[in-house]
């Protein structure tokens, strides 16, 4: 029997999760949230429903095991959001390894598996990575203890203590279980939508690397301070940009984005000059000596502006990984299903945003797919994809996951 996903279900599925947190047209759902634990909970009574062992583990990722005797597919996403953001953002990745599980099963293949996890925490609340990188060992006891939500201030552990989840081990990923590791994903871009694309086959996902540049001048009275002796970190730092902004372009690649999306000043008042102020700047790219170049202009701007003063500048990494490549094969096996579901309507390419599959891809074969976003939009509440697009990106996942399985 040909293992195929029926692309309705997964639509009303992702339906009925943009019903739980609903914000505007999108969701609020953030991570350990009670509408967040009740998807979670959701997903294990699905996975119980075929058959599988599933649970959700001491940081909480759902866990899945099928009882299949031969090669197992890991696959998945996330279910939390982004705070008051779109409905598709992880949970349809989730959805569509759910599908691809289902269709094995209802396939009559006992000798083949997909298990499903929901990866805690992809967007963040409490840090970089947090699900993810508990399954790859890297995250420690310490590293549970000093993390907070951003917005809320809820350490971790009373999160997890809330959620019930206290005492309950965290799971650890055994590689060798798996030929490969699947997720998809709104493209969260325009790329797809722009080249009147279907499906995505995603070759690489980008690095993220992030610094805190921080002014330092005087504090000083804005009325009374003749122009000439000011010391106004705010200029320092407005200089700083602008010196990124007609550097970065020299030094950068082809797909290479920059972004300062924080700034602060002390005091912070209308009358008064501040004495110190930061940024938050931020890089991304597939090529590791791309990066390494714009790292190396970062430090050449800040010693210029040292040399240059009034204001003296520091930097620090406050993030840096690596750039992950996605699997060759598991690109093949994307490009076949793309040829049955989307004949001349795929493409392969890079991912700009950061997903659970990179830290996947450290362990085993990785590979993702994606599906085009509307107007590019995403991380806000009017994200959205057509019906459409959801229902043959699913049928796209489930074939490709048979053939990764080798059915």
């Amino acid at each position: 029997m040909t293992i195929k996903a029926n692309p309705e279900r997964a639509l009303r599925d992702l339906y009925h999760l943009r019903s739980i947190g609903t914000y505007k047209t999108g969701v609020h759902r953030p991570t350990l949230s009670e509408d967040d634990l009740v998807t979670r909970h959701w997903l294990v009574d699905q996975l119980k429903d075929i058959g599988h062992e599933a649970w959700i583990d001491g940081i909480g990722n759902v866990i899945s095991r099928t009882p299949a005797t031969g090669n197992k597919l890991l696959a998945g996403s996330h279910l939390e959001t982004q705070s008051h953001a779109g409905w598709l953002d992880g949970a349809l990745g989730v959805v569509y390894a759910l599908e691809a599980a289902r269709a094995v099963v209802e396939a009559g293949r006992t000798d083949i598996g997909v298990e499903v996890f929901a990866f805690a925490d992809e967007e963040g609340h409490f840090g970089s990575f947090t699900g993810s990188r508990s399954l790859t060992g890297e995250l420690t006891e310490s590293d549970i203890d000093q993390r907070a939500d951003r917005t809320t201030g809820r350490p971790l552990r009373q999160a997890i203590a809330d959620a019930g989840l206290s005492g309950v081990p965290r799971h650890r990923v055994e590689p060798a279980r798996y030929v490969g590791m699947l997720e998809a994903h709104i493209e969260q871009g325009d790329w797809l939508e722009s080249q009147d694309l279907h499906i995505g086959v995603v070759t690489s996902i980008v690095a993220i690397w992030q610094y805190k540049i921080v002014f330092e001048g005087v504090q000083n009275h804005a009325g009374t301070t003749r122009m000439a002796i000011r010391k106004d970190a705010g200029v320092a730092l407005r200089r700083f940009c602008q010196r990124v902004e007609e550097r970065f372009p020299e030094v950068c690649g082809e797909r290479s984005v920059w972004t300062v999306g924080q700034i602060s000043m002390e005091p912070g008042a209308p009358s008064i000059i501040p004495g110190r102020a930061e940024m938050i700047l931020q890089f991304r790219d597939d090529d590791m000596e791309t990066l390494l170049r714009l790292e190396a202009t970062v430090r050449e701007l800040v010693a210029e502006a040292n040399a240059a003063g009034p204001c003296k500048a520091s930097w620090e990494t406050t993030n840096q990984n690596k750039p992950a490549l996605m699997d060759q094969s598991i690109q093949s096996a994307l490009d076949a299903g793309g040829a049955v579901y989307a004949p001349g309507k795929h493409a392969r390419m890079p991912s700009g945003a950061g997903h659970d599959a990179q830290m996947m891809a450290q362990l085993m074969p990785a590979g993702m797919m994606f599906i085009p976003s509307i107007g590019g939009i995403s991380h806000h509440w009017t994200e959205d994809s057509t019906d459409a697009d959801i229902m043959r990106g699913a049928q796209v996942y489930a074939d490709a996951a048979a053939r990764i399985l080798g059915a």
